[in-house]
């Protein structure tokens, strides 16, 4: 087991019943929002050529606290591709809110019944962090989960979007932000590492705070307004946060060559 991790464990002892009290008063006023409605939509451009993108995971990608996917995370990003590769793009959304990796492996992706993306668009890891899981679970947990898009989709490019910041999680108290965030952040290094061994497959590890997002792309200085429970991201923030992976794979030599390519 990841001794880093044995270490931040047992660090954290002391703090685990003081975190039990307040995750349960967290709990108990925690709104209930709904997952976000329209899971499949069209980002058009004035070319003839069609990119397929699959997005699936978490409550991130779920659209909890948002309305629509169209106004979300999947149909952000959407739009932004198909602006900079000048390209339709097709999105279908399949996620859950409360999945962890090994549910979105055994649940969701035999619920999908497409057989053919270009891009699949993952967003995994803070309900893993919010269970405890262990670096060493997680890794062969998300190790599944990617064998068993490869072995659906063949060759097809697979991006992690960032991990969830849950260090900037206005609902939480000190501690739980604490303990919680440093064991996301060993969650998104073994990610890193892993995705390194997969051919067509890649993490945007650049970790999510308030002031970068604030910095790059000129949005408000209030918290607040980047979360619309204190947990889940806002509008603002899901827009923001499909900019900036938009922004990735842009950048990305061998993801922006091989979108490139797709209907020439």
């Amino acid at each position: 087991m990841n001794l880093k991790y044995i270490i931040k464990v047992i660090l954290a002892i002391p703090f685990l019943p003081i975190m039990y009290f307040q995750a349960k008063a967290i709990k108990a006023k925690f709104p209930k929002l709904p997952e976000a409605e329209g899971s499949n939509g069209l980002a058009p451009s004035l070319d003839n050529r069609r990119l397929r993108v699959l997005a699936i995971g978490e409550s991130s990608i779920a659209g909890v606290g948002v309305k629509t996917h169209e106004e979300g995370f999947t149909g952000t990003l959407a739009r932004e591709l198909a602006a900079f590769f000048n390209i339709n793009v097709e999105w279908k959304v399949y996620a859950k809110r409360g999945f962890t990796a090994k549910k979105v492996e055994e649940m969701l992706v035999p619920q999908i019944t497409e057989k053919e993306f270009d891009l699949v668009v993952i967003g995994v890891g803070g309900n893993d962090t919010f269970q405890l899981n262990n670096p060493t679970r997680w890794k062969k947990d998300v190790q599944r989960l990617i064998q068993s898009l490869k072995e659906k989709f063949k060759d097809v490019p697979i991006v992690f979007i960032n991990m969830p910041p849950i260090k900037e999680l206005p609902a939480f108290t000190k501690t739980i932000k604490m303990v919680l965030g440093n064991l996301e952040k060993m969650l998104g290094e073994e990610l890193d590492k892993l995705v390194r061994l997969h051919k067509d497959t890649y993490y945007y590890s650049n970790r999510i705070t308030m002031n970068d997002w604030r910095e790059r792309f000129n949005v408000p200085s209030e918290n607040a307004i980047f979360f619309s429970d204190g947990v889940h991201p806002s509008k603002l923030a899901y827009q923001v946060w499909a900019r900036d992976v938009a922004g990735f794979i842009r950048t990305h030599p061998q993801l922006s060559a091989a979108l490139n390519w797709i209907g020439k």
